[in-house]
């Protein structure tokens, strides 16, 4: 696999070796090992797996200390715009994003570590998106960003009249307005 750094420490894009031929593809989607040497230890103990169609959005999200999450994501099937806001206390890059492009044909994965916001927007009819976490859910530590936060000033590359939301991704306050549990 290859790593690429983004322009936020920590969070990193990984594009694994293809190796196709007239019958199709094969890669290796995780290698504990060469995940370790690469980006560092991180124990993943739960996967997770969601269905979505054009337009959908979901995030900011992310889990508070002392369930935080680091997560490695993917798409299966279709194409998202994958989002990581830092809410570091204290980091240069507080308050900024990275975005990348996932899709069943770059088969590019993204690795966001605890202390970011994560969400993404659905570009194709269809998507399944995978994703690998640190610590397991509790729903008792959410915490969230509003997707359309003026500050960050995210294009998530659909219109914002096409955006679906679920009830609870409504009504989620601004960076500002965020007290992070997290300090760089």
């Amino acid at each position: 696999m290859e790593v690429i750094k983004t322009d936020i420490e920590g969070v990193y894009i990984i594009e694994p070796k293809i190796f196709g031929d007239a019958r199709g593809y094969f890669f290796e989607s995780f290698s504990q090992r060469e995940f370790d040497e690469k980006i560092g230890p991180v124990q993943f103990v739960q996967d997770n797996e969601s269905k979505s169609c054009y337009g959908v959005l979901r995030g900011l999200h992310f889990q508070k200390p002392p369930y935080a999450q680091s997560k490695l994501v993917r798409v299966v099937k279709g194409k998202v715009l994958d989002v990581a806001v830092d809410i570091r206390k204290g980091s240069p890059t507080y308050g900024k994003y990275v975005a990348a492009e996932l899709s069943e044909e770059n088969h590019r994965q993204f690795f966001i570590p605890k202390g970011f916001a994560h969400g993404f927007s659905v570009l194709s009819d269809e998507v399944v998106f995978q994703y690998k976490c640190d610590s397991f859910y509790a729903p008792q530590s959410e915490g969230a960003i509003t997707w359309n936060d003026p500050q960050l000033a995210i294009d998530w590359q659909i219109p914002a009249d096409r955006v679906m939301l679920s009830e609870k991704d409504k009504h989620h306050g601004s960076l500002a307005e965020l007290d992070s549990p997290f300090t760089y």
